[in-house]
């Protein structure tokens, strides 16, 4: 199975993987509502981590990127559509360790645009176990700045 799970990440590289992208959209989106404000900076972040993942970048542009980002936002906005995030996240949870990581990391940077909040690190939590990643090793391994006391 390793060596088909392995062709089969370098093949939808170049034909755009829906369900990988679809993950990243829907974790940066729980954690860009979770303050319950939609910071144009953690948007604008989290766009920039995403065409930073390679296998994103080639399969999705910029303006495709942003309309999926928009569209997982506003289901952020409820409690069903956070649990549909989720769902969306967990699809890849047999994935790569790498590809797991990545995502997370891309929620993370979006949640760290200004510090990460109590009610960020809840849905990097959440995150982190619909993905089976280790969310205290990866935060660690890729520091973040403290948040700004309020």
């Amino acid at each position: 199975m390793g060596i088909f799970q392995n062709l089969l990440e370098h093949v939808t590289a170049y034909v755009g993987d829906k369900t990988l992208m679809q993950a990243a959209v829907s974790a940066a989106s729980n954690v860009i509502v979770a303050d319950s404000e939609v910071d144009e900076g953690e948007v604008e972040v989290a766009l920039a981590a995403m065409r930073a993942n390679p296998i994103i970048e080639k399969g999705y542009d910029t303006l495709m990127l942003e309309a999926e980002l928009f569209d997982g936002i506003a289901r952020a906005r409820t409690r069903v559509g956070r649990a549909d995030n989720l769902s969306r996240v967990a699809a890849i949870a047999d994935r790569s360790l790498e590809q797991r990581n990545g995502v997370f990391l891309i929620a993370a940077d979006a949640a760290d645009h200004e510090g990460i909040s109590d009610v960020e690190h809840q849905a990097l939590e959440e995150i982190a176990e619909a993905l089976s990643v280790d969310k205290e090793t990866l935060l660690r391994l890729a520091p973040v700045r403290p948040s700004n006391p309020s």
